[in-house]
């Protein structure tokens, strides 16, 4: 009998093509797929279950809090023919072990467990919301490991009031805002993250989204925010030492993360920029995954 861990650890490729592929493709073509590498990562109190696909410079593809390694199947497809592109499920994420609600202060070693256990450098990180907790805590413990930085939807681990902004009240206005939207989202069968224009534009990617979520929900998530936001202590001006080429991509529409934070950051960081996707939530990289593709893609081929 299959359980939730051999389902999850199937390949999120093969799940994105079982459920968008056509049935009768016009043109019968040879096709040849990156193989796909799985294992189990011994950490302490846990194992991390990871994936590896394709060849080439390494990216590392790290979650959100409502998802896990499966929600990058957009991402893969496009990358895997060029990169070694590497995913991983967070401690406590199913398939990884379960150890209820995660120490999210651990991500950040995982991940560097990780990196030497694949025995990989020059790596370039690309997170997703609570993903930028993991990878800005790995990039303050090792600076000359990174090639690469792309925070979607996130400003990791920085303390977000200490933001300077030209308007002292606007988070705080925007919480208040973004709360009630939340709200009332939830109310009606919407998953916050993904977004209304998701709902009503896209709904089997929306459900898609919502099946990520579920299947990977061993645990209090809002107990996990709660410890994130504590975590969130780094003040901002700690970003102007990072030298890593980095790209911010927000979503105009969204609900978690606040994106003009993303805007005034940039002008901290000596290689930082932002693009926006106006018609998006904070899902950009599910939700309008062929623009979030090509500005990745354009951001690391001018990298090298």
């Amino acid at each position: 009998m299959l359980d939730r861990r051999d389902i999850l650890a199937g390949s999120a490729t093969a799940l994105a093509a079982s459920l968008f592929a056509p049935s009768t493709p016009a043109v019968a073509q040879a096709v040849t797929i990156p193989e796909t590498k799985r294992g189990f990562l011994d950490r302490p109190g846990c194992k991390v279950y990871y994936e590896v696909t394709g060849s080439g410079p390494p990216i590392i593809f790290a979650h959100g809090l409502g998802s896990n390694h499966m929600t990058w199947w957009q991402q893969i497809a496009q990358f895997s023919s060029r990169y070694t592109c590497v995913t991983f499920a967070h401690r406590g994420y199913p398939p990884s072990t379960e150890v209820g609600v995660p120490n999210p202060t651990e991500f950040a070693a995982d991940l560097a467990a990780l990196i030497e256990h694949l025995q990989l450098s020059d790596v370039r990180l690309v997170a997703q919301s609570m993903g930028g907790w993991t990878c800005i805590e790995y990039i303050l413990a090792n600076p000359r490991k990174v090639r690469a930085l792309i925070l979607a939807s996130t400003c990791g681990s920085i303390h977000r009031p200490s933001v300077p902004l030209a308007d002292p009240q606007r988070l705080a206005e925007w919480q208040r805002t973004a709360a009630a939207a939340r709200a009332d989202m939830q109310r009606r069968g919407i998953s916050p993250p993904a977004g209304e224009r998701m709902a009503r534009e896209q709904p089997a990617l929306h459900f898609l989204y919502r099946e990520i979520a579920n299947a990977s929900a061993a645990f209090d998530r809002e107990e996990l925010r709660k410890r994130l936001t504590v975590m969130a202590t780094r003040p901002p001006d700690i970003l102007r030492s990072f030298a890593i080429p980095t790209l911010f991509i927000t979503g105009g529409e969204d609900t978690t993360y606040p994106a003009f934070l993303s805007e005034a950051l940039i002008g901290l960081m000596p290689k930082a920029k932002v693009e926006q996707v106006s018609d998006s939530g904070h899902s950009v990289y599910f939700q309008r995954a062929a623009i979030y593709n090509d500005l990745v893609e354009r951001f690391l081929a001018n990298i090298g």
